[in-house]
């Protein structure tokens, strides 16, 4: 029997990937809106109810007005919006973090899927801090590049148009308030005790991403070493299949230089380890359209099924 899913929002970037990603899948029954009614609460709410799954591809105030519509139904919502992150009683769909949270997405019916930033954040930081390597109120700073397609189909534009302004040929810096929308998760998601320094970087290239974290090795729990966090990291995330640590001799970490579209494409996510024996810099290198939304989510959705992890993915 096939599962039923309807997509909340199809017309997004993120919509639009899982989709897509879905069109040579024979287990599940894509449930599909009148384009015309897309945004009556009505209609959304028969489709929500038709639904075995309903993914959230959504602004967040039309994504709380989806789960108001779903209450009363066994529906699973996998929201891909900001909205429910650090809401109680919503799983948080980053399974290879632990076994607790694995466990959430097994048997949740509310999960919310990791911002971009903040997945490439919580690869790095979440483990150290776990294994009691970074203390909690270390002052962590990070900086990140991207490119501009998780921006939103307003920005899509603008970076595509033949009379774009010059300054889209360039790395522009935001967030320059210290307000960007995926910190309260950064922070609540790992345990850090203050929020972190983030610098992210939008550049002019569809898709990929690197996201960084300086550390002072003096500062950390014990000694360590570029070698022994690489070393650490490749125990942690040991046969997480979605999840590569690179080698000690990687040839892309010794040629200087990560590519934030690297990875474009791939629905995993690369930590790579660099700096020297006083400072040292760790790096997660992903697709934001793959582990950092859609990948993500359709991963949520095989774990919660039961069937292969990467069904439909690109690993």
């Amino acid at each position: 029997m096939k599962t039923k899913v309807f997509i909340d929002g199809s017309e997004g970037t993120t919509g639009l990937r899982i989709n897509e990603r879905f069109q040579c899948r024979d287990d599940i029954e894509l449930l599909h809106i009148d384009p015309e009614l897309r945004k009556v609460p009505e209609e959304r709410k028969k489709m929500i109810h038709a639904s075995d799954i309903t993914f959230l591809c959504l602004p967040d105030e039309a994504a709380r007005e989806s789960v108001a519509l779903a209450e009363g139904e066994d529906v699973v919502i996998i929201d891909a919006s900001t909205a429910h992150r650090t809401e109680e009683g919503w799983a948080y769909g980053f399974p290879e973090l632990s076994e607790t949270h694995r466990a959430a997405i097994q048997k949740g019916k509310r999960i919310a899927v990791p911002g971009c930033y903040a997945t490439g954040f919580i690869s790095l930081v979440y483990p150290l801090i776990a294994g009691g390597i970074l203390p909690k109120d270390y002052p962590v700073s990070s900086f990140a590049i991207s490119g501009y397609s998780g921006a939103g189909k307003r920005t899509i534009a603008a970076y595509e148009s033949e009379d774009r302004a010059a300054e889209l040929s360039s790395g522009r810096v935001y967030a320059l308030t210290q307000q960007h929308k995926h910190l309260k998760e950064m922070r609540k998601i790992t345990g850090l005790a203050r929020t972190p320094l983030f610098s992210p970087i939008i550049d002019d290239y569809y898709s990929g991403m690197v996201v960084s974290v300086q550390l002072y090795a003096d500062l950390l729990t014990g000694k360590h070493t570029p070698e022994s966090l690489l070393h650490y990291y490749a125990q942690y995330y040991d046969k997480k299949r979605f999840i590569r640590v690179s080698a000690a001799d990687d040839a892309v970490a010794a040629s200087g230089f990560l590519a934030g579209n690297g990875l474009s494409g791939w629905d995993g996510l690369k930590i790579y380890v660099t700096g020297n024996e006083e400072r040292i810099i760790v790096s997660s290198q992903f697709d934001n359209l793959g582990k950092g939304a859609s990948g993500a989510a359709i991963q949520c959705m095989n774990i919660l099924l039961g069937c292969d992890e990467a069904k439909g993915l690109d690993l």
